[in-house]
């Protein structure tokens, strides 16, 4: 069954369902083959011709081989964008390789240079200061970008919530400023249960699908959703370049997407009680969270943003010595990098996930991300504040954070 209810509950449930019951099962089946048989010769080079070049399969036409197309990973496509509402969407390997095809795709229409606003993910961050991919980038806050705009300008590219610290961008005065450059919004924090970038003035929507998307933990992807002419594209880049979603991989996104809306929201609810008794902690400095009061000076909430999310950052009084003892104290929540799943995690951006971002740019030192999953709050709460304890116990409390020194102690960690 498909549906196209204006529900976003109803649509992750059925989206890309079209076709699964007339089959005669309940859930989609997984496909494996690497290859397909052809017809005749000129109908098995034609439907290489149009896959190889970004079309659809069309009817009766045989999918050729999997890096061409694969029918597990079109539902999974068809699902996300029909919750992000956008005309199709386009799956990787990963959240860098749906970028990277991204960047490539800007690069090679002879339009190489990408203005972006900091904070971004580090993987962003480093692709884009590396000019890996044949793109050069000017860094910008939001109100330099009509400035920083050029005639070779391809790509605006802008994450919100930021990682790590969770700065909200208003995604419409953005693409007002871009003006006929396509703005690329990294929605992961948020998902289309919270946020939906093209409904503001983006024209791109990238997600590192291992996320919340999939939710489990369990699984590596990357998506970007688009207009058709992206969708052409981005599936000709990922033909060529070989970037492809497994049909496993597929399987476990699509599957995850039938429950996003209620582990966003049940973690969503979690984390806004959490940022709330966070701010009782002597060693606690700030707590970046964008439900708190002061963190919304834009009024984005309710406007752009459904909710404030399950991401919280804190700042600890301590500097670096207090974020690595609090990190390392969690005992309930573990410490990795990832976020997004059912289980909660503990790491430190700077000499982790932002470890190889600018100076200027990178996360203070005493900045940790916490990204609550669906366990028993009152079980996170015990954990938290006992590894706050547990930074408190040192001594640095009483003076003020040296920058440069924790910038130097990261580098040796």
């Amino acid at each position: 069954m498909q549906t196209s209810s204006s529900h976003l509950e109803t649509r992750a449930v059925h989206g890309g369902m079209a076709g699964v019951r007339e089959s005669g099962s309940h859930v989609p089946v997984i496909d494996f083959s690497t290859t397909n048989p052809l017809g005749d010769v000129e109908s098995g080079g034609a439907s290489y011709e149009e896959l190889a070049t970004g079309h659809d399969l069309g009817d009766g036409r045989s999918a050729v081989y999997q890096r061409l197309w694969q029918p597990g990973v079109a539902r999974f496509e068809e699902s996300l964008a029909g919750l992000e509402g956008t005309e199709g969407a386009v799956a990787f390997a990963s959240g860098m390789a749906a970028l990277a095809a991204t960047l490539i795709a800007t690069a090679s229409a002879g339009r190489p240079h990408v203005v972006a606003v900091r904070p971004l993910y580090g993987g962003t961050d480093h692709v884009l200061a590396s000019g890996l991919l044949g793109t050069e980038v000017t860094w910008t806050d939001t109100a330099g970008i009509a400035a920083a705009v050029r005639p070779e300008t391809g790509l605006v590219v802008v994450e919100t919530p930021a990682n790590p610290t969770l700065e909200l961008v208003d995604i419409r005065a953005v693409a007002d400023a871009a003006g006929d450059v396509p703005l690329l919004v990294d929605n992961t924090f948020a998902t289309p249960v919270l946020q939906r970038p093209v409904e503001h003035g983006a024209t791109l929507v990238l997600h590192s699908a291992t996320k919340y998307l999939g939710g489990h933990g369990d699984v590596m992807g990357g998506v970007v959703a688009g207009d058709q002419a992206w969708v052409e594209r981005l599936r000709q880049v990922r033909a060529l370049t070989g970037g492809l979603l497994h049909p496993m991989a597929a399987y476990l996104l699509h599957r995850g997407l039938r429950t996003l809306p209620l582990r966003v929201r049940a973690q969503q609810a979690t984390a806004a009680l959490l940022a709330e008794r966070l701010l009782t902690h002597p060693a606690v400095a700030h707590v970046r969270y964008p439900g708190l009061p002061g963190q919304d000076p834009s009024g984005l909430l309710g406007r752009q943003l459904e909710g404030a999310g399950s991401i919280i950052a804190i700042e600890l009084a301590g500097g670096y010595a207090a974020a690595a003892r609090f990190t390392e104290s969690c005992e309930l929540i573990t410490h990795a990098v990832s976020l997004g799943g059912v289980d909660s995690l503990v790491q430190h951006p700077a000499s982790l996930t932002h470890r190889p971002v600018a100076g200027e740019a990178k996360p203070g030192a005493g900045i940790v991300r916490l990204a609550i999953g669906l366990e028993h709050i009152d079980d996170l709460t015990d954990d938290l504040m006992s590894a706050l304890d547990r930074a408190a116990e040192l001594d640095c409390l009483d003076s003020a954070p040296n920058e440069f020194a924790e910038r130097e102690l990261i580098e040796e960690h």
